[in-house]
């Protein structure tokens, strides 16, 4: 067998790392185990380590789990370390973890307003910035930021300040893709609609519970974007659950 036969053989992921944040439930739990499936090696950046998928922890050569925690400044430089520490490289970076808090001109205050901008913006901000470095030495580096559809519009019913950093994020997208374009660098804002996790369980306005998306399809795009070479770049991917104008 020579080498593009091994290679064609090979799974997708086979000596690849992936950053991923926030994967000990939902979306990231989903996209934890599909990127692992393709054979990734995985640096999981959670709050509570305790928490990660058992199956996953105990393959101490393919998979690091670090704490990382999105309201702490120097959290995404000390993951980005111990990532280079124990891989030697960076090929893609998730920007997934996040939270919804309900902010609108009548209800919600600053305090709640503040820890959404620094979990939702300012992490992936600070990790990107961390890790740009070894995503432009990998020479194929991708930058996934799960956004929303409310990143793309406003709805009456939407809580303001997520939508607010939803649009932030998409911002931060296109700006990591000009610094690294040069390097082979490609990043892409997936923004999916109601997704059925935790996070809008609470939340009257969210789409039915049969309409919405499942964690699985967001990991399965986001497992498809990273197969793409560097002349196939998706800047913006929206997945919606329901009809509206342009989206």
């Amino acid at each position: 067998m020579n080498q593009a036969q091994r290679e064609a053989q090979a799974p997708a992921g086979a000596g690849r790392v992936v950053m991923l944040s926030g994967a000990t439930r939902g979306i990231g739990a989903a996209i934890a185990a599909r990127l692992y499936a393709e054979g990734y090696s995985l640096s999981l950046g959670v709050r509570d380590i305790t928490k990660i998928d058992p199956a996953l922890a105990a393959d101490s050569q393919r998979v690091l789990v670090t704490h990382y925690d999105a309201l702490e400044v120097d959290s995404p430089g000390t993951w980005v370390a111990a990532t280079l520490e124990r891989f030697g490289q960076i090929d893609v970076l998730v920007n997934n973890a996040g939270i919804l808090l309900e902010i609108t001109f009548e209800r919600g205050d600053e305090i709640a307003l503040d820890q959404m901008w620094a979990v939702n913006v300012k992490g992936p901000f600070r990790t990107i910035r961390a890790a740009m470095p070894a995503l432009k030495k990998s020479g194929r580096g991708r930058v996934i930021n799960v956004a929303s559809t409310d990143g793309k519009r406003y709805r009456p019913t939407d809580s303001i300040g997520y939508s607010m950093t939803k649009h932030a994020v998409m911002a931060l997208t296109h700006a990591a893709r000009f610094e690294g374009w040069d390097s082979g660098v490609r990043a892409t804002a997936v923004c999916p609609g109601a997704v059925n996790t935790e996070l809008i369980a609470h939340f009257a306005s969210a789409s039915p519970v049969a309409d919405r998306l499942s964690p699985e399809t967001v990991a399965d795009t986001i497992a498809f974007l990273l197969t793409l070479p560097n002349n196939a770049t998706v800047a913006e991917l929206v997945l919606n659950t329901r009809l509206e104008p342009s989206l």
